[in-house]
């Protein structure tokens, strides 16, 4: 069994595959100030939560947008699991042709969508990650990485609102707004919100067809998903564990 771990700006989620089936997922907060230790108590105690014997795990793979947890998370897992983790960057063989600027620069989230995404749907393909950013990453007909966009994400977003402005109050998007027309001021923030961002993914989307095609596959990821794209007027596939599975993918490529 192998652990896969992708470390966000808010969430680390955690990943127990058994060779191609997902067991099961957790998710951690990302704390930058946490130790190794405390790291390896937490993922040790995950795995026993979710009925997972430590010493079963062979292997683990890490994909992080957070330079500085690589280090203490690749050694909390050698003390929570005695395995040596990969780490997504340059080096690590992922089979992904990458024609941007500087392919050096491109974040590991990044890889493992287009990775997984190459090997589930038919290309070309458009990611759309709803995390602590909002980030489009497109695929030609070839399954050449050509490029993206990244935008303000919904916390940042609903974060900024209430910071910047005193009368409206911090917001969850637990439940949908009712009508675009809002009567209330939390109504108003999450009709701005949640129709707002949606239609912006539409016209981003839109705009990629133009340039990869009409046959355009656009797959939907990140825990904000499920909050806009059901607001959406494009026709989107959603896929929570796409970053997951190209974790999995590039770890059989590079240790089987």
């Amino acid at each position: 069994m192998i652990l896969a771990l992708d470390i966000g700006n808010t969430n680390i989620v955690l990943a127990f595959w058994d060779d191609d089936k997902l067991i099961t997922t957790f998710r951690a907060e990302t704390d930058k100030n946490r130790t190794a230790d405390e790291y390896a108590v937490i993922f040790r105690n995950l795995s026993l939560m979710g009925n997972i014997a430590p010493d079963s795990i062979s292997g683990a793979i890490i994909s992080s947008v957070v330079p500085p947890l690589n280090i203490p998370v690749k050694r909390s897992l050698q003390r929570a699991f005695g395995v040596s983790a990969l780490v997504v960057g340059p080096g690590i063989k992922t089979g992904l042709n990458i024609k941007i600027d500087d392919p050096s620069q491109l974040g590991s989230d990044f890889v493992c969508g287009a990775v997984s995404a190459i090997a589930k749907y038919p290309q070309p393909t458009v990611i759309v990650d709803l995390g602590t950013a909002t980030k489009f990453s497109a695929l030609d007909k070839n399954g050449v990485f050509r490029g993206g966009s990244i935008c303000p994400g919904i916390k940042i977003s609903l974060d900024a609102l209430s910071g910047g402005a005193a009368q409206l109050p911090h917001i969850s998007l637990d439940s949908p707004p009712e009508s675009v027309i809002g009567t209330n001021s939390i109504d108003c923030m999450k009709s701005g919100i949640v129709y707002g961002t949606a239609r912006m993914i539409d016209g981003i989307i839109d705009m990629y067809r133009k340039e990869l095609g009409d046959d355009l596959t656009v797959v939907a990821t990140g825990g904000f998903s499920e909050h806009i794209i059901p607001f959406c007027k494009s026709s989107i596939v959603r896929d929570e564990n796409i970053i997951l599975d190209g974790l999995r993918i590039i770890y059989n490529k590079n240790v089987k």
